[in-house]
């Protein structure tokens, strides 16, 4: 229940980055039932290449909590962290990820490797997907076929 809540929201900030030409990836983070850190992609618009939702939420929940970890909270997002936000996740210790859309190409969380739950790593990340899969899955095809069709 409170998965597709937060995760509509993440659709809805995804919204915003396709809204901005960029690819549409949202993010949420939640601790105690209440949002602490949210993003959208704007790499392209920002000229910075770390400028992915997820990393952007991060930092603005950890500027909202005034600590660079984030024990105990979540983080919704509509597509499986790359590598970079993988790492990022983890140096931040959420206690769990929930995503909507694999990404085969480039997923960190399952797909290509699973950095969330590396054995070599400290910290360990619960890792839940498919919630609202179908939507956020539609909006990113619907992104790139009308990229295609510019």
């Amino acid at each position: 229940m409170y998965d597709k809540k937060w995760m509509k929201r993440a659709f809805e900030l995804a919204k915003k980055a396709k809204e901005n030409d960029e690819v549409p990836v949202g993010a949420v983070i939640v601790l105690e039932d209440k949002i602490i850190g949210e993003g959208w992609n704007q790499p392209i618009s920002s000229h910075d290449p770390s400028a992915h939702a997820e990393i952007i939420a991060l930092r603005d929940a950890c500027n909202n909590i005034c600590n660079y970890r984030l024990p105990n909270a979540v983080m919704y997002v509509t597509l499986e962290p790359c590598a970079m936000c993988a790492g990022a996740i983890v140096h931040a210790r959420l206690a769990k990820l929930v995503f909507a859309v694999a990404e085969p190409k480039s997923g960190a969380c399952g797909s290509i490797f699973n950095l969330l739950q590396a054995e070599e790593l400290n910290h360990k990340v619960d890792i839940k997907k498919g919630i609202m899969e179908y939507e956020c899955c539609l909006l990113i095809r619907t992104f790139f076929k009308e990229k295609r069709i510019k």
